[in-house]
């Protein structure tokens, strides 16, 4: 029997490796290279996090959830616990932590997100290297790096970031399971993937066939106990998935906040209903009988919901946003999607948001989604056909061949459920799609440069992927003649040359002049990396421009083009000008603060909604309505959340917001609000403004609703109180503040 003897003279953590120094089964470069990329990304995610603003809607969540534990339980909209988000709240307890810690900032809403993004970045890293090796995992990195829309949606304050994150997670849990046909590792995916149900709902459930596709194929056990396997993870996976659902419905609706997107009060019917089957109402998919609010949204066919009629819809809060003249209202946008009240403000749409480009079973393809997601699409492609098929033949248990199966599953499930169903603007929501796209990339030129090398007709692979991808790009690039010129170009002359340098390897390699033929090869592949990849790191580094910057829906740099006047609309939401509005000046720079003449800045980072201060007729109207407030539960009631989340952002004031996020959730009801009245629990209501909640992006802009009601009722029965909440700001609509009850 072997005996170890231990040195007593060799000093404790000797052994221990430096951070920089890679392990000893790789290659010297690869920790320092994995160092430079994850700062890198850490910089693009962060970058201006000390000028970031609110988004509106979400952000007044989580000042809620800070101030009770019970809102940050149930996701409550508002601090009185009256109504909760119209989507589960995991992915909002991060940022109320963050919150509770640093207190309640916009950096501080941004920061998780930002952990988020260098943790995916660093699980995508492990998954590819365990997969096609380091060479393949660093590509994969710089390609999910330099990709627009994941450097835009680790700057959002959105639901995407925590969900990409969970999926990466799953998937490696999944790798690791198949590898040795263990159990636990799978059961650890399925928690995963639970968890990703809290941040995204059923979108979460897409990412199962790529997972049992790679277990089933490539598991080496026997195929009844990888079903058995399958079915136990899957068990786990849907109670995680169902945690919170279930808690909120065995709740009596007495002790707990009001479900938002529904009519029925039920967390199902605001995730099956209201989340899932309204993303594809155009394809005949109707969420009538669920109990959910009803939309029209676009999807295969052309929609109402992000037809290019609005503005991004949540995120817009103007005038007033957080700090808007008279309250945030919901502003009509324009032909190019600014809005139409005040076109020079920059207050307008969000990158990918406008026009019928992002309909249709072609969205995906479209420019304002292509140039932020899909500069990769040509090489990954050929990856996703190569990998299986080059493999094919192998044992069961090939672990290369199960990587392609499962990034190459991911993306077609991924890509066919946002053709079809509704994006309505919401650029971020392709981060999902960002992440099989750079593991095809890595993993496939790392594949396709082994052929090279060998030579034969798969060597031929490189070169045509690479030209392909070029092309794409090059034409992508095109599609936008005043941002950067020489781009267009630039992509074109490059991969005409990696293209060339390749082709004379192979021949030169055929011909027996292996050295030159090698070094010529090398340059090749360099000159091919920089042709697929410059593009979109253009793109990338438009966040280090204050006067490009990006959008709260998760878009950088340009993203549409308006042919008619040759000019460029940029993810911040302005065409040609500086977010500000007017070039940059002092004035233009009020007015991105809401101030005189403001709508609302669009350009701020990775959200709208303002900076959470309140102008002076909205102080004045909260001062007022607090020293009468007296006994009552609410300080005032308005019309929709737009207009209770500048003064709950400002000083997280208990206003009572009707009709949910839509304007149609019948909560409260007339009678109930009746009800407040008479107790005294609530006594002044402020109505007035441009916004109805967001009914009109849900095809209501007119008919008999409880909001609607209640307004009539207060109108008629209410005293308004003269002078409050003051003169409206340039281009809001007028208020009125009334007092309800006994005098």
């Amino acid at each position: 029997m072997a005996t170890t003897v231990l040195d007593p003279t060799t000093p404790i953590g000797a052994e221990r490796r430096a951070l920089w120094r890679s392990p000893a089964d790789q290659p010297a470069y690869a920790r320092p290279a994995l160092l430079v990329i994850t700062v890198l990304a850490a910089v693009l995610y962060a970058w201006g996090i000390n000028h970031s603003q609110y988004q509106a809607f979400y952000a007044s969540a989580v000042r809620s959830m800070t101030g009770s534990w019970k809102a940050f339980l149930y996701g409550s909209f508002d601090p009185g616990n009256s109504i909760t988000l119209d989507k589960l709240p995991g992915f909002l307890w991060p940022q109320a932590i963050s919150a509770r810690i640093f207190g309640f900032h916009p950096w501080a809403l941004i920061l998780p997100q930002v952990a988020e993004g260098v943790g995916s970045l660093l699980v995508l890293h492990r998954l590819v290297r365990r997969w096609a090796g380091v060479p393949a995992a660093l590509i994969a990195d710089t390609a999910f790096l330099l990709t627009p829309v994941a450097v835009g949606l680790f700057r959002t304050a959105v639901e995407d970031p925590a969900f990409t994150l969970c999926m990466l997670l799953a998937a490696e849990a999944t790798q690791r399971a198949a590898r040795d046909g263990r159990l636990r590792p799978l059961i650890l995916a399925g928690v995963w993937v639970g968890l990703g149900f809290q941040a995204k709902m059923l979108e979460a459930w897409a990412v199962l066939p790529a997972l049992c596709a790679v277990y089933l194929l490539s598991a080496p056990i026997t195929l009844r106990r990888r079903l058995a396997h399958l079915g136990v993870s899957a068990v786990v996976m849907t109670a995680v998935s169902a945690s919170w659902m279930l808690a909120v419905t065995l709740t009596p609706a007495q002790d707990r906040p009001y479900v938002d997107g529904t009519t029925n009060n039920s967390a199902f019917s605001m995730v099956v209903g209201y989340n899932f089957l309204n993303r594809f109402s155009s394809l005949g998919v109707s969420a009538a009988s669920t109990g959910s609010v009803s939309a029209t949204q676009g999807g295969g066919k052309n929609g109402r919901f992000g037809d290019g009629r609005f503005a991004g819809g949540r995120h817009v809060l103007s005038p007033g946003g957080a700090s808007g003249a008279s309250g945030g209202v919901l502003r009509e946008a324009g032909p190019t999607g600014r809005t139409a009240a005040a076109p020079q403000a920059g207050g307008g749409g969000f990158a990918g948001g406008r026009g019928g480009e992002q309909n249709g079973w072609s969205k995906m393809f479209g420019t304002s989604l292509a140039s932020q997601t899909g500069w990769l699409y040509p090489i990954a492609a050929v990856a996703a056909v190569c990998g299986p098929l080059w493999r094919r033949g192998r044992p069961r248990t090939d672990r290369i061949r199960s990587g392609f199966v499962l990034w190459g599953t991911w993306l077609a499930t991924f890509f066919l459920v946002f053709s079809a169903g509704s994006v309505g603007g919401h650029t971020y929501y392709m981060g999902v799609i960002a992440v099989p796209l750079a593991a095809l990339t890595g993993g496939g030129i790392a594949l396709m440069w082994r052929a090279c090398r060998a030579g034969g007709r798969r060597a031929w692979a490189l070169p045509g992927a690479v030209a392909a991808t070029a092309a794409w790009s090059a034409h992508l690039a095109g599609e936008f003649p005043s941002f950067l010129p020489w781009l267009a170009p630039a992509v074109g002359g490059l991969g005409l040359t990696a293209v060339g340098l390749l082709a004379a390897a192979l021949v030169m390699a055929r011909r027996g002049r292996a050295p030159s033929g090698g070094r010529l090869a090398l340059a090749g592949l360099a000159a091919s990396l920089t042709a697929v990849l410059i593009a979109p790191g253009a793109w990338a580094a438009q966040v280090f421009s204050p006067s490009h910057g990006s959008s709260g829906m998760g878009a950088i740099g340009p993203s549409g083009t308006n042919r008619g006047h040759g000019s460029v609309t940029w993810a911040a939401g302005h065409t040609g000008q500086l977010p500000w509005g007017d070039g940059g000046t002092t004035r233009g720079r009020q007015a991105g603060r809401g101030g005189p003449g403001g709508s609302g800045a669009t350009g701020g980072f990775g959200a709208m909604g303002g900076d959470g201060q309140l102008t002076s007729a909205q102080r004045n109207l909260l001062r007022y309505t607090r020293e009468h407030q007296g006994s009552a539960t609410y300080v005032f009631a308005t019309t929709n959340w737009n207009g209770a989340a500048p003064y709950i952002l400002a000083t997280g004031a208990r206003v009572l917001p009707l009709g949910g996020f839509s304007g149609r959730v019948p909560f409260p009801t007339e009678e109930q609000f009746r009800w407040l009245v008479d107790s005294g629990r609530l006594r002044y209501v402020l109505l007035g403004g441009d916004g109805g909640g967001m009914s009109a992006l849900f095809g209501d802009t007119g008919g008999t609703t409880s909001t609607t009601r209640i307004t009539d009722w207060v109108r008629s029965a209410c005293t308004p109180v003269p002078g409050l909440p003051g003169p409206a700001g340039q281009g809001a609509a007028a208020q009125t503040l009334y007092r309800c009850g006994p005098a």
